[in-house]
């Protein structure tokens, strides 16, 4: 793997509304830098952006990531690393944030107040799309939702859903879907451990930012604005996207993902094929 030599200087801080805290991050010369803070997140972020190449999902919608290592602060860490996206002239403004400046509430506590998942999602899309005029946000969101629903995504908050703005034309367009670090149980310090087994992992973790529940937010989403992907991968892409792995992460990481792989994609078989025409 690549070996990135990184300072203090370089760091980006990054405010964040995730109850885990941090990743180191750095941006340099128009590339992203990311190391492990929690267990495995640039291995997971480097196998589902590796998997959701095999989707439907437009190619301007995705972003792939690669393993490097991280040489910052005298040690060696695991990482990730991806190119900038942004093109000149354009900010990436998350949602909690969009919200919060043209309506004066945080969209996180507007939705504590709303009990209804379905109203919830219903209310999240109306706000954006009011503010940007962005009429497929609700389709989008329920993309974002599938993809996490299928890696297990814990970290989806109002703060890693973001819009693209233009400021010369005052425009605003889609993201790529990106922030995949915290799936696949990839938390070993806190919820996760390694020792813990499939069973007692699926039971502890919680989804976000609608529901503590993947299948009840992905089922409002879909009832509301229609089921979007498709995945496309199968056992030979799943098995092929742990290789490069092997040798530099502990060997049962390696095993637990393919795991939980093979787990969701039982799961959700129903996305891995083409709807119905109506």
């Amino acid at each position: 793997m690549e070996l990135i030599n990184l300072d203090h200087t370089m760091r980006i801080e990054t405010a964040s509304h995730s109850s885990k805290g941090n990743q180191l991050k750095w941006m340099i010369h128009d590339n992203w830098y990311k190391a492990d803070y929690m267990g495995y997140e640039s291995l997971s972020e480097v196998i589902v952006s590796s998997l959701l190449q095999c989707s439907d999902i437009p190619a301007e919608r995705l972003i792939e990531y690669r393993p490097v290592w991280i040489q910052y602060d005298e040690k060696r860490m695991k990482g990730c690393a991806s190119h900038n996206f942004l093109k000149e002239g354009q900010e990436l403004i998350p949602i909690e944030r969009l919200i919060r400046q043209y309506t004066g509430h945080s969209p996180v506590i507007e939705m504590g107040h709303i009990p209804g998942v379905k109203d919830r999602i219903r209310y999240l899309v109306n706000s954006v799309t009011d503010i940007t005029g962005l009429h497929n946000f609700g389709a989008y969101l329920t993309t974002a939702l599938e993809i996490d629903a299928c890696f297990l995504n814990e970290d989806r908050h109002t703060n890693n859903i973001a819009v693209i703005y233009q400021e010369k034309t005052h425009d605003y367009c889609l993201c790529p879907y990106f922030d995949h670090g915290l799936s696949l149980f990839s938390d070993m310090t806190v919820d996760f451990p390694l020792e813990s087994d499939m069973e007692s992992c699926m039971k502890r973790i919680e989804a976000k930012p609608f529901s503590r529940d993947f299948d009840e937010q992905l089922d409002c989403a879909e009832e509301l604005y229609g089921r979007q992907i498709v995945f496309l991968f199968g056992e030979k892409e799943i098995s092929q996207s742990i290789i490069p792995f092997q040798g530099i992460y502990d060997p049962r990481i390696l095993l637990r993902v393919e795991e939980v792989l093979r787990q969701q994609r039982r799961k959700y078989q129903y996305l891995f094929t083409k709807p119905a025409q109506g």
